[in-house]
């Protein structure tokens, strides 16, 4: 089933997205109307006991692919996006790419391009060895988001999301959000090992959230080389039906679907509310909202 998202005359032509072990997925998550359903990075911490955005260091830790990264030279244009989920990444990553270009020095952040890798199972990165039941992930010591794109599957089946290409989008606009923190300073500034309300764990997460929100309201305007929009105009019912489907991933509402109390102590991405919120500011504010870290700001 193919949901268009992409124009599909566009281009989306080559970036610094590759693909190691493994040959094109086409399958996407079928549905459509879930922008937001994932307003970030699952709590990785809470349901792997890995937080790999707090791994800094060098060296691998083994276990991951050894095969060579490859181009996606089957992805060519928006029409090709809308059919293959891979393509739908490259796609992703060139519109954020273009929107991030004219949007990081307006807010003071120099801007160079992060890579994407997609891998199959497990991979080793400059944070060390990950599989895929790490879910997408940023490594701020290689500057690269991680994906495998399994995960969309594992998502809507296990975790109840209600899926569509738009949902896969944010995903990579999330991780997005954490190489700008990376570029700004944020990340080395952050006290990534405290948990909780106020914490900096959260407040980089939100502010993650808030960038994709941005990324979201800019979305249509990036262009291919020719001048062609990447993307179809986002509607305001999907923009309702995500933030309705993102309460499904706060920390809160994770806690309550695992079965125990809820914890805010214990918090490392945020309330649903919080992440709503603070998408919609980006989405209403631009990124210039998104200071998370500014004096007196409550999250």
């Amino acid at each position: 089933m193919t949901v268009v998202t992409f124009n599909d005359d566009a281009r989306i032509g080559s970036s610094n997205v590759k693909r190691r072990g493994r040959g094109a997925r086409t399958a996407g998550i079928a549905g459509g109307g879930g922008l937001v359903a994932v307003l970030a990075v699952f709590l990785i911490t809470q349901l792997t006991g890995v937080d790999v955005s707090g791994l800094v260091g060098g060296g691998t830790t083994g276990g991951g692919s050894t095969a060579s990264d490859s181009e996606l030279s089957e992805c060519d244009t928006g029409a090709d996006a809308n059919e293959s989920v891979d393509c739908r990444m490259l796609g992703a990553y060139n519109s954020l790419d273009d929107f991030w270009a004219g949007e990081a020095p307006a807010i003071g952040v120099s801007y160079a391009q992060p890579e994407l890798l997609l891998f199959d199972q497990s991979v080793d990165t400059g944070c060390g060895g990950a599989t895929s039941a790490t879910g997408p992930f940023y490594c701020p010591a290689d500057q690269t988001i991680y994906i495998d794109t399994s995960f969309y599957a594992e998502l809507r089946d296990r975790f109840g999301a209600s899926g569509g290409p738009l949902a896969e989008l944010y995903v990579v606009a999330h991780e997005f959000g954490h190489h700008i923190q990376q570029s700004s300073g944020a990340f080395a500034a952050a006290d990534r090992s405290d948990t909780g309300p106020g914490s900096d764990t959260i407040r980089l997460e939100v502010q993650a959230d808030c960038y994709a929100g941005a990324w979201v309201a800019g979305a249509s305007q990036t262009v291919d080389e020719s001048g062609t929009p990447l993307l179809e105009r986002v509607t305001s019912e999907q923009i309702a039906d995500a933030l309705s489907a993102a309460s499904a991933v706060g920390d809160d509402r994770i806690q309550e679907s695992a079965g125990g109390g809820v914890n805010p102590e214990t918090w490392t991405h945020g309330s649903s509310e919080q992440r709503q919120r603070w998408f919609t500011a980006g989405l209403e504010g631009g990124a210039g909202a998104c200071d998370t870290f500014a004096s007196g700001v409550a999250l």
